[in-house]
């Protein structure tokens, strides 16, 4: 774990990242406590307060009701963080279960698996996001439902090109030959040389996942007001620039911060865990 951190510290990007995503998971963590004004993070009108720029009261600003942006993004970052974190914890498995024994089993069970997973990964990701939520009804679940449909395929593609360059090798073949049956090869044998490209992967993809449901969330197909999201305030914001910039300017950043930390981290990760670009 030292050592970990001594290899991120290292190098100045990594080190920003770090930071980063840590500010951001305890800003979320602790929302209610940093938070200025908690009980704006819901319907909650202050028309006195209205459209009014970043100042000492409101360090963001304002929306047209009168809600604090400020305290609108640190719960915002709450929505997207457990978004992300549950979209993983659904995607990863799956993806990684097909792309492993794709990968070993080879023969028609490759043949089947792969061409499925090739059939989702053909479409754009954004559109089959966009597709599933327009028979589903736009709520936080069901953005995470479509998200995760359009998830788990790079994982599957990941581990099954890891899973079939390592069933050559010497280790593989060594339980082959005093008969472990298919399952422990797989998931006792492969498995574990797969983990230090799943985690990787899983540090990179938070930051797109969070770019996947703002964008959602601004096409009105995610998270519905007055449950605060990036996305959608930045889609309400971008009605009234130039004038009332700060409504998009201080949400837009949230989402680059954030994208940005967890893709340094993910740089960082890749050097510590030795994965090959």
């Amino acid at each position: 774990m030292i050592r970990s951190l001594r290899i991120i510290s290292a190098s100045p990007l990594s080190l920003i990242g770090l930071i980063l995503v840590a500010v951001i998971v305890l800003a979320a963590i602790f929302a209610p406590l940093l938070a200025p004004f908690p009980t704006h993070n819901g319907s909650v009108v202050d028309f006195a307060f209205a459209n009014q720029a970043p100042s000492a009261r409101n360090w963001f600003g304002t929306d047209l009701v009168g809600r604090d942006i400020f305290s609108r993004i640190l719960y915002a970052y709450r929505i997207s963080l457990v978004l992300g974190v549950v979209v993983l914890a659904i995607a990863v498995p799956i993806g990684t279960l097909v792309g492993l024994f794709a990968g070993y089993m080879g023969g028609w069970t490759e043949a089947v698996l792969m061409r499925i997973v090739d059939v989702f990964l053909s479409i754009p990701p954004l559109v089959l996001a966009i597709a599933v939520l327009g028979v589903l009804e736009p709520t936080l679940t069901n953005a995470m439902i479509a998200v995760t449909v359009m998830w788990w395929p790079w994982y599957a593609r990941l581990v099954y090109a890891i899973a079939r360059s390592e069933r050559e090798e010497g280790y593989v073949l060594a339980a082959e030959v005093i008969g472990a049956p298919t399952r422990h090869i797989a998931l006792r044998e492969i498995l574990p040389n797969c983990w230090p490209a799943i985690i990787t992967k899983m540090t990179l993809d938070m930051g797109f996942v969070i770019i996947i449901a703002s964008s959602l969330s601004f096409l009105g197909l995610g998270v519905q007001p007055p449950t605060p999201d990036l996305g959608s305030m930045v889609a309400e914001g971008a009605r009234y620039l130039p004038d009332s910039w700060w409504m998009t300017v201080f949400p837009g950043l949230a989402i680059l911060a954030a994208v940005f930390g967890f893709n340094l981290l993910g740089d960082g990760l890749r050097e510590v865990l030795g994965v090959q670009e």
